[in-house]
């Protein structure tokens, strides 16, 4: 049986993650370079309008797992069946809360290789390479594997840009999952009041960094973003000293965001932070350190106090937009 690579579309709401869409186009990529289909995987009810998606963003083939429990550990039993069935060379899932614990719980079953946050994968010479953070994202590390075993993979935001492939259709499979008795149940959902930031399908992204000085010199950033219709992005430096949440930090400890506009105040630009922002668009970084490392990839670079060069460049966005 030809051994094709599947990716598993979590779903929230009934529409798929955007991470989720960004593995289908990074196994988009690999099928071409090894020639195997890319088989998106959809586990519950409901998801035929997200089937259609899967095909505009790259997918093959569907295959639809219908399945009316919630828990994980009956998606996990559900991509088991799967893999058993399919037995695809890789099985993608996007690095979320939800994807880790499914990447390792269906690992562990199938005692098969596992890495989470993976930030890039190649395959050359039958071997795949896969570059994920190590040392609480201080450095990159290069893992490779071979052999016939089937590899599970959850990729984290940013490590492929997603592409659409308007009009595009395929086959969707339907299969119904065999009943079986799990440990776990869902018995309630509490949603917890906190503040919610979403830097992984954000457009535009203004991030400050340690050379905002302050908390109160924080909100110049805050107010960029406004102006721009952006998100507000930070540092660690900037989450550590409680400037603003943890939830809005960029890099590799942090977030891995993807933006059209990246808009760096006060960065230096370590390298955690960098390899963070690269699949941007376009960046554009302020600091008075002419040598800060963030010019080495700034497509536009502003020598300059950020405490003067902000003010100014919220007054001429408002008359551009006036």
């Amino acid at each position: 049986m030809e051994r094709n690579i599947m990716v598993y579309i979590e779903t929230v709401d009934n529409s798929p993650v955007v991470v989720s869409l960004e593995a289908i186009a990074l196994a988009k990529k690999l099928s071409k370079e090894n020639n195997k289909k890319v088989i998106a995987v959809l586990v519950g009810e409901n998801l035929d309008d997200v089937a259609k998606k899967c095909f505009e963003y790259g997918a093959d083939e569907v295959l639809y797992l219908e399945e009316n429990k919630k828990e994980l550990e009956a998606i996990g039993n559900a991509l088991i069946v799967a893999k058993e069935k399919y037995n695809p060379s890789i099985i993608f899932l996007g690095s979320t809360l939800n994807g880790k614990d499914l990447a390792n719980m269906v690992a562990s079953e199938l005692k098969v290789p596992t890495s989470v946050d993976v930030v890039a994968v190649k395959y050359e010479n039958d071997k795949y390479f896969m570059t994920l953070p190590m040392y609480g994202g201080n450095i990159l590390k290069e893992v490779t594997f071979e052999g016939d075993k089937t590899l599970v993979v959850a990729v984290r935001s940013g490590a492929c840009k997603k592409e659409v492939f308007e009009g595009a259709s395929g086959e969707v499979i339907k299969e119904k999952v065999a009943e079986k008795n799990f440990f776990t149940k869902i018995a309630e959902i509490v949603q917890e009041i906190s503040e919610s930031v979403n830097l992984e399908e954000a457009e535009i992204i203004v991030s400050g960094g340690r050379g905002m000085g302050s908390k109160e010199n924080f909100e110049l950033v805050k107010q960029l973003a406004d102006v721009c219709g952006g998100v507000v992005g930070a540092t660690r430096p900037a989450t550590e000293d409680e400037w603003i949440p943890r939830s809005h930090q960029v890099g590799q400890s942090g977030k891995i965001v993807a933006p059209k506009l990246y808009i760096a105040c006060g960065i230096s630009g370590a390298t955690q932070h960098i390899s963070g922002i690269m699949g941007s668009d376009y960046i554009v970084a302020i600091n008075k350190d002419e040598d800060a490392p963030i010019f080495d990839v700034a497509d536009i670079g502003i020598v300059g106090n950020v405490m003067d060069i902000i003010p100014l460049m919220i007054e001429e966005i408002k008359k551009v937009k006036a």
